[in-house]
């Protein structure tokens, strides 16, 4: 599709896992920051820049790039990125949404039934040789319960579909009432009233910054639970771990947080907590679909191309916004 014996020079943000790597070094040629800190002369004919959702691409960097017009990211989310000043500047950006719908669906339904059914703690059961001292004791089921999505884009709607064969109640809250057959509620704190479990899966943003707080954890209750698959700062994490220590809510599953890989260490001591390090998407097909994306971007750039998936500007981060949360705000 794209005319690959022609390896433009791109500046590359972060490390890349190796299979990506690989693909990066073979059609392009990177350049890293530690390159151009020891020329700042090659920032002259940086084009592109190549990175991943969980790096910064700082706007210092940006207006040191005079020649600068594409950030390509690989992953959906881009809060790391000034957006809309990179637009200011005519600098496009690029993610790669939808490839990862299902793998993140997959994990989601994977942490619901973890926590709500303590699978890793009845895995240590076995292995430490408990079971011998009687059975172990009974967990929650996800059949017939109401499971309430912050946030219902593709990836929402996607564990919606997941989580409905399991006779569970759908219902979600986002910016709009998208007509869909799952109920609607206007806000977040009513829609954890309605809930059982409340799956987190909106974009960070400022108007979703820790829009999970102490009131709307409350409002779930000492028998709901907590999944977040979205950005940490969508949770006041103060407020989570109050309330899981205290019976506030029955449990979280929780696969992104605050200072990553740096998580609050009492985490870590709590029993009714799922944690993984942020693998959502990371299968191996996931990761190669997210790779080819980005590197299609780059490509389709540099031929003069329409571009695959740029990032909508203008306002983009409030326009995907969650409403209804109390104080401050702050998920894929």
């Amino acid at each position: 599709m794209y005319d690959v014996d022609i390896r433009h020079e791109v500046l590359q943000v972060g490390r890349f896992p190796e299979a990506m790597q690989r693909l990066l070094d073979a059609e392009f040629v990177p350049v890293s920051l530690e390159a151009l800190e020891r020329n700042p002369a090659v920032g002259a004919r940086i084009r592109a820049i190549v990175t991943r959702s969980d790096h910064a691409v700082p706007a210092e960097l940006i207006e040191r790039l005079p020649a600068l017009g594409l950030i390509a990211t690989l992953g959906v989310g881009y809060d790391r990125i000034p957006v809309d000043f990179a637009a200011s500047r005519g600098v496009v950006v690029t993610h790669t949404p939808n490839v990862l719908n299902a793998a993140v669906a997959e994990l989601t339904l994977g942490l619901m039934l973890s926590v709500l059914r303590r699978l890793p703690q009845s895995d240590r059961y076995v292995r430490e040789g408990r079971w011998r001292q009687g059975p172990f004791p009974l967990a929650t089921g996800l059949a017939g319960k109401r499971v309430g999505i912050v946030g219902l884009g593709r990836i929402g709607k996607a564990i919606a579909r997941c989580v409905e064969p399991f006779g569970a109640a759908v219902a979600y809250c986002g910016r709009t009432d998208q007509g869909l057959p799952w109920a609607y509620h206007a806000d977040v704190h009513a829609l954890a009233v309605a809930s059982d479990v409340l799956v987190l899966v909106a974009p960070a943003t400022a108007q979703t910054e820790r829009m999970i707080d102490a009131s709307v954890l409350r409002a779930l209750g000492p028998s709901g639970y907590l999944i977040n698959v979205a950005r940490g700062s969508l949770v006041d994490q103060a407020a989570l771990i109050e309330a899981l220590t205290n019976g506030g809510i029955a449990g979280a599953a929780l696969d992104v947080f605050d200072n990553e890989p740096d998580i609050d260490s009492r985490f870590l001591s709590l029993d009714n907590v799922v944690l993984t390090p942020h693998v959502g998407s990371a299968t191996h097909e996931t990761r190669q679909a997210m790779a080819r994306l980005t590197l299609d971007n780059l490509h389709a750039f540099f031929q003069g191309e329409p571009l695959p998936t740029p990032v909508p500007t203008a306002t983009a981060a409030s326009t995907r916004s969650v409403p209804g949360a109390s104080g401050t705000q702050h998920p894929a």
